[in-house]
């Protein structure tokens, strides 16, 4: 049991204060909002094989109080779906580390991207005011949700029940835009309503193996760029969900020779330029008490999988194992560079990722053809 789940919220707000996460304004902030009454009465945690209902009270303040993402929706409210999550009250050090990132000052227009149990929503109520601080949420059950409790905490925000891809261009510019839910891409319209040199702190749910939150900066001709910030797993926006793969054709199935070990592809820094070198290619991967295997599949229905000290097996028209293992080569070449190493910019025209400078946009690799080794 952790300091902060013994001595409560206080406790869990001094914790985040002495790793550096909040400074005097943001701490005295935490303090003056506590999690406990923004989380519903069912809730679950996210364990390793799914989401374990919180069955007593005691088990419900633990969680409460501990540095750990609160589960507060499934299968987007459905109440006969498998048990996934949809929705959460998230980890309080991410939650800072995001709001660090935004970088408010007093007099900041702000709308957050995804209201859910409205505890972010009150934090920038309690900083800014209610007036300056709009919140968007897709599902009206957590939007109701949302502002009974804010409504009962003292907090009167500007709310809205609608998608929040579209961001709010009818109250645009915002000096600030957060989101608590992952996206695929950066929407542009959501660039469009900051003002000049706004910006923009997301979650962004890659493709290749780990999501990454990055901080932009508009410069108030439709274009913001910035450098990513990290990992960051959060659940996808519900219009940002990855599509269902292709179905694998086992009978396709040969081996390769792997030359890489498996584990050597789980950086953050690896996955961002693998990502952008192999888009399309989603990995997962799973700890072996050997090392580690990885899955690929693009979505055509190509796939690899290998494992630490073991041949890789090939699936599909694609060689999937030889195009990451020459993406590997070329990262180490490169000098196996750190997430903050990379950026996105994002134009009207897309978004494209760079390193170390704008001007150096990694592009797509060719896709290799599988032949029998």
């Amino acid at each position: 049991m952790t300091t902060a789940q013994v001595g409560g919220h206080a406790a869990l707000v001094e914790d985040l204060y002495e790793r550096g996460l909040l400074d005097e304004t943001w701490r005295a902030v935490w303090h003056a909002v506590p999690r406990e009454p923004f989380i519903p009465q069912q809730a679950w945690r996210q364990g390793p094989t799914g989401c374990e209902p919180l069955t007593t009270e005691a088990e419900r303040l633990a969680l409460i109080h501990s540095d750990e993402p609160v589960v507060i929706q499934l299968d987007d409210g459905r109440p006969d779906g498998p048990g996934i999550a949809t929705s959460s009250n998230s980890q309080p050090s991410m939650v800072a580390r995001m709001l660090r990132l935004l970088l408010v000052e007093s007099g900041h227009r702000v709308l957050e991207i995804g209201t859910a149990s409205g505890y972010v929503a009150a934090l920038l109520s309690r900083r800014l005011g209610d007036p300056l601080v709009h919140s968007v949420e897709i599902d009206p059950g957590l939007a109701h949700h949302a502002a009974a409790v804010l409504r009962s905490a003292g907090y009167e925000p500007n709310l809205a029940c609608v998608d929040g891809e579209c961001g709010r261009p009818d109250q645009a510019p915002f000096d600030r835009i957060i989101s608590t839910c992952a996206l695929r891409t950066i929407p542009h319209q959501l660039v469009q309503q900051l003002a000049p040199g706004g910006i923009l702190v997301a979650p962004m749910d890659r493709d290749f193996w780990s999501g990454a939150l990055v901080q932009l900066t508009s410069d108030g001709r439709g274009s913001a760029a910035g450098r990513f910030q990290g990992g960051a797993s959060y659940m996808p926006m519900r219009s940002h969900r990855a599509p269902a793969p292709a179905a694998v054709d086992q009978t396709t199935a040969r081996s390769a020779k792997a030359n890489v070990d498996p584990r050597e592809l789980l950086s953050l820094g690896f996955a961002l330029y693998a990502g952008t070198r192999v888009p399309g290619v989603r990995m997962v991967h799973a700890d072996r008490p050997d090392g580690a295997q990885v899955w690929l599949q693009d979505r055509d229905g190509s796939a690899a999988t290998a494992a630490t000290c073991e041949d890789a097996w090939l699936y599909g028209s694609r060689d999937l194992w030889g195009e990451v293992e020459q993406v590997h080569q070329e990262y180490v070449a490169l000098g196996s560079p750190e997430p903050r190493d990379f950026g996105l910019t994002v134009t009207a025209r897309g978004q494209q990722v760079w390193l170390h400078h704008p001007e150096r946009i990694i592009e797509p690799a060719p896709k290799r053809v599988a032949t029998a080794r």
